[in-house]
């Protein structure tokens, strides 16, 4: 993996492991990085950084790792946390939108679930927050379905941008990586 920008001032404690999830892929495993509490801390405060000014409503975060980064940086903020989950994870009676899309290793389907008291995510800002993007199409798929609902969803934001599987220039991130 080659770095091309790195916004961290720790140590990059990243390791990688061949023929994961299936035989050809290279998994980046994260959690080497963030069980170091000054790069964990370092993480989120970036984060918040980069959000304090955007008046957003709530944090989306999508299975399983964006609850890792969402859940610290909605509790900083003062705003809420919707995780994103697999398709029944959730109950049946708040699920809202259900949408399946491609990833690097097959597909996925990923619900997004009804607000509390009663909301919608009509008029609702959001920021949506994931470790690693690669192809985008976690995101762009739960784009989607935030804004079919109504939402404005003012960026998006990842730990690790993979730049040469994706052309995103709007997106945020705290590093750009290459697989090489």
């Amino acid at each position: 993996m080659k770095i091309l920008k790195n916004t961290l001032t720790n140590e990059l404690n990243i390791r990688t492991e061949k023929n994961y999830p299936i035989e050809g892929m290279e998994f980046i495993d994260i959690t080497p990085l963030i069980s170091q509490k000054e790069t964990f801390e370092e993480i989120t405060d970036k984060f918040v950084e980069e959000l304090k000014d955007k008046k957003i409503d709530y944090i989306i975060a999508p299975e399983a790792r964006g609850f890792l980064f969402g859940a610290p940086v909605a509790y900083k903020l003062g705003v809420g946390l919707v995780p994103v989950r697999k398709k029944g994870k959730l109950p049946p009676t708040v699920v809202d939108y259900s949408f399946e899309y491609e990833k690097e290793y097959g597909k996925d389907n990923l619900e997004l679930p009804k607000l509390s008291k009663g909301d919608d995510y009509a008029g609702k800002r959001v920021y949506l927050i994931d470790d690693i993007y690669a192809t985008g199409n976690t995101m762009s798929s739960i784009k989607l379905a935030l804004t079919e609902a109504g939402a404005i969803v003012v960026g998006e934001g990842v730990v690790m941008n993979i730049k040469e599987l994706n052309n995103n220039e709007k997106l945020f991130s705290l590093l750009d990586v290459n697989e090489e």
